[in-house]
């Protein structure tokens, strides 16, 4: 049986340093995915946007940048609130989102507790898989 933790929370699209709006979104973790995280902004447009990256990134990036290309992850202050940003790039446009801190360090503390760093790979059944496939 797999797990899902998820956390709805309002992110900030971040337009200037002067302009921030409000985006809700959906943080979500799948025990049978067990090394990404899925993020979906539900914006104004009839479809939502999905964007899926490494766990590890985001848990690194709640503690000091981190990411290349297409993903960015950095911790920082914004009105006196801990702030992560997250600079999503892609064919169609780039972003930067603002997320509070405390609900992203919370929801992926979830995630570490269902799946703990190291242990991904067991969730994945490559054991079970590997031992039918020679069984044949």
């Amino acid at each position: 049986m797999h797990t899902v933790v998820e956390r709805e929370l309002e992110l900030k699209l971040v337009l200037s340093p002067e302009r921030r709006i409000p985006v809700p979104a959906r943080l979500g973790y799948l025990t049978a995915d067990p090394y990404a995280v899925h993020v979906t902004f539900h914006t104004d447009t009839e479809h939502p946007v999905y964007w899926t990256f490494a766990r590890d990134l985001l848990v690194e990036g709640v503690f000091r940048p981190c990411g290349q290309g297409d993903v960015r992850v950095w911790p920082t202050k914004t009105e006196g609130r801990s702030v992560v940003l997250m600079a999503l790039s892609s064919p169609d446009g780039d972003a930067l989102l603002e997320a509070p801190a405390a609900a992203v360090s919370a929801w992926l503390e979830r995630t570490l507790r269902v799946v703990p760093p190291g242990a991904e790979g067991e969730q994945l059944g490559l054991d079970d898989e590997l031992a039918q496939l020679l069984a044949q």
